[in-house]
C-alpha cells in the first residue's frame, strides 16, 4: 500500500483486522471510532493513529483503502462513500441488504472494488473439503449435513452482549451466522433451487431476549439436499459435517484438524489431516487467525493487482436472499422457490 488503509471500526472484528494487516507487512493503517476507550485501546495495543471521526481521516491522510468492521445495519453508509470515492473496500459479513441493488450497479458502473467478507473460505478443512467435492471423488452426492453451533455469551466475553449488534432481532447472533455459512457453502456448491426451515427465539439470552436464535435450513440442490442447522445456544462450539455420496462418505469435526472419509471398499476411513495456526488469545481454539489473514492477503491483492477476490456483492446479495426465503417460508408454512 503507497497511502494509508483506513479501518472504520474498532470493535473486536475492527482490531482483528488491524492485526491481520500487520501479519502482512502493512503497517501505514489509520484507525477510525467514535469511542475513545476502543481509539486508545488500539492505539496502544497496535502501535497505529486513531481518528474520531471520519471526515478528519479523510482530511488528513489519503486512502487506498477501507475495512469496514462496523455492525452490519450501518455497513452501506461507508460502501456508499467508497463508491463515491472510488476507494477499494472490505466489508464484515452482511445480513442486511440496504441498497445492495443500487450499490451492485454503481460499483460495476465505476469499477470499484467491493470485497464482501467470505472468511470460512479460508479455513484450512474447508478448502480440503472443496477439493474433495470438486475431485467427484465421493461419487454422487445425496445429502449434506452440516451444524454450526456457538454459545452467544461466548464470543465476548469481555462485554454484555446487550453492548453490541448481536442483540439487535435485524444482526442477531444466529440470524448473522446463517449468511456467514451460506456464502462458502454457496461459492462451493451453487445456490440452491429451493428452500424451507424454521427459525426460533428458543431460549431468551440475557441481553439478546429478543433475537432468533436457532436456524434450520433445508436447501434442494435438484439432485441433492443440504440441511443446514446453525444455532447460538450450543454450550460447546461445535462445526460438524456429514457428506454422503454413493461412493464414499465424507466427516468432518473441527475439533479433530482431519477430515475423514470412509472408503467401503478398505471398509476403513482414510484421513486428511490440516494444520492451523493458534487462535488469538481469548477466541476458541478452532477460530484460526490464520484464514482471517488469509482473507485480509486476496483483499489485498484483489487491490495492488486487480485479481479477483472470491466474493462479490452481488453473490452476497443472493445470499441474503436465501436467509430471507428461509425466514419467510417459515412465517408462510410454504416451500420458497429462488
Amino acid at each position: 500500500m503507497k497511502n494509508f488503509v483506513l479501518i472504520i471500526g474498532l470493535g473486536s472484528m475492527g482490531k482483528r483486522r488491524v492485526r491481520n494487516l500487520q501479519a502482512l507487512g502493512v503497517n501505514n493503517i489509520i484507525g477510525f471510532d467514535k469511542r475513545k476507550d476502543r481509539r486508545d485501546e488500539t492505539a496502544l495495543l497496535y502501535h497505529i493513529d486513531t481518528v474520531e471521526s471520519f471526515e478528519m481521516a479523510l482530511e488528513k491522510f489519503k486512502f487506498d483503502a477501507f475495512i469496514i468492521s462496523l455492525p452490519p445495519d450501518i455497513h452501506h453508509i461507508y460502501m456508499k462513500i467508497a463508491i463515491e470515492l472510488g476507494i477499494p473496500a472490505f466489508i464484515e459479513a452482511s445480513v442486511v441488504d440496504t441498497d445492495f441493488e443500487w450499490m451492485i450497479a454503481e460499483a460495476n458502473r465505476k469499477n470499484v472494488c467491493l470485497a464482501p467478507s467470505c472468511t470460512l473460505c479460508f479455513h484450512p478443512a474447508i478448502k480440503k473439503i472443496a477439493e474433495v467435492i470438486q475431485s467427484n471423488s465421493l461419487g454422487k452426492i445425496s445429502n449434506i449435513l452440516y451444524h454450526s453451533g456457538q454459545y452467544l455469551p461466548d464470543w465476548h466475553t469481555y462485554e454484555d452482549v446487550s453492548e453490541y449488534y448481536v442483540s439487535n432481532k435485524l444482526t442477531g447472533g444466529g440470524r448473522e451466522i446463517v449468511p456467514f455459512e451460506l456464502t462458502w457453502i454457496t461459492l462451493l456448491l451453487g445456490l440452491p433451487k429451493r428452500v424451507t426451515g424454521f427459525y426460533k427465539n428458543s431460549i431468551q439470552i440475557a441481553g439478546a431476549e429478543e433475537i432468533d436464535d436457532t436456524y434450520n435450513v433445508l436447501m434442494d440442490y435438484g439432485q441433492m439436499i443440504f440441511n443446514l442447522s446453525v444455532d447460538v445456544v450450543s454450550r460447546y462450539a461445535t462445526r460438524r459435517m456429514v457428506i454422503n455420496g454413493d461412493k464414499k462418505q465424507l466427516y468432518w469435526n473441527w475439533d479433530d484438524n482431519a477430515i475423514k472419509i470412509f472408503d467401503p471398499e478398505k471398509a476403513e476411513w482414510d484421513s486428511i489431516s490440516y494444520e492451523t495456526i493458534s487462535a488469538q488469545s481469548g477466541y476458541n481454539k478452532n477460530i484460526t487467525e490464520q484464514m482471517y489473514i488469509d482473507e485480509m492477503s486476496a483483499f489485498l491483492h484483489a487491490v495492488n493487482d486487480n485479481s479477483k477476490f472470491p466474493n462479490t456483492l452481488a453473490h452476497d446479495h443472493e445470499v441474503l436472499k436465501v436467509l430471507y426465503a428461509v425466514e419467510r417460508s417459515d412465517l408462510n408454512n410454504r416451500i420458497e422457490r429462488l
